[in-house]
């Protein structure tokens, strides 16, 4: 969890870094997310990290509210677009130092609820860490900012490779039974891998691309990944790190 918590702080670091210069013509820049600008990338991290407070401090309250909201995440960013800039980013940045005291109380095992499955302590951080990176990729990329990959990437890397089954189930689709194997390069030179060492069904890359696939943040055709077997390419054209409804995904660049 130490360690976890530390990684998440610095992808945070990463995004301020980002966010600071903005003035507030920026905040409306427009993101690849479709309608989304910045802003929006922003106040859609601060709502989730007030949940997760809420998830990991009074799990009961939390069901409850979320059997009750209906709202999709489109609808929570257009209520909080009549927010100034500055108020916004200090939404962000409360909640986020909020959620960072509440994580630092958890054990890497506590099981927490979420709005996909119930996931460990350690998996919930780690979801966090995953969300902020994937967003800030958007608002880089509204910025034409181009950011290094980091060792942080493994992290991302793991949650998309155990959320497999999770991008079939939520399609209603079945889950291969074959296995798949991931071997990533990361970006100290360093191979990251998953799965088993004998499985048919590979694939292979860069952890940035990997991790830009399973967040949906790129299509499958503008990476390099190579994929060997149909388990594994059925896979990475649903991929889903994220908890939810299934993503609309992006457009290939080409298209």
């Amino acid at each position: 969890m130490a360690e976890l918590l530390g990684d998440l702080r610095a992808e945070t670091a990463s995004l301020e870094a980002l966010l600071q210069p903005l003035n507030d013509e920026d905040w409306e820049r427009p993101t690849p997310a479709e309608g989304w600008a910045i802003r929006d990338q922003v106040s859609h991290l601060a709502w989730f990290d007030d949940a997760a407070v809420r998830a990991a401090t009074d799990p009961d309250a939390y069901r409850a509210s979320v059997l009750s909201d209906s709202r999709s995440v489109d609808d929570l960013a257009l209520e909080a677009r009549g927010m100034p800039p500055g108020e916004l980013h200090d939404w962000f940045r409360t909640s986020r130092a909020r959620s960072l005291e509440v994580f630092a109380t958890l054990g890497a095992r506590d099981r927490l609820p979420w709005f996909g499955p119930e996931m460990s302590a350690a998996s919930f951080v780690t979801a966090r860490l995953m969300e902020t990176w994937a967003h800030g990729q958007d608002v880089a990329d509204a910025l034409g900012v181009t950011r290094a990959p980091t060792a942080r990437l493994r992290h991302v890397a793991m949650l998309g490779y155990r959320a497999r089954p999770y991008g079939f189930a939520v399609r209603g689709l079945p889950v291969p039974g074959e296995p798949v194997r991931v071997e990533l390069a990361m970006p100290d030179g360093t191979t990251w891998t998953a799965g088993p060492d004998d499985a048919d069904a590979v694939v292979r890359g860069t952890a940035l691309d990997f991790c830009l696939v399973v967040t949906q943040r790129i299509h499958l055709s503008d990476t390099g990944l190579e994929t060997a077997g149909a388990p594994a390419r059925a896979w990475m054209e649903i991929a889903q790190a994220f908890a939810g409804a299934p993503g609309k995904g992006r457009p290939p660049k080409s298209g």
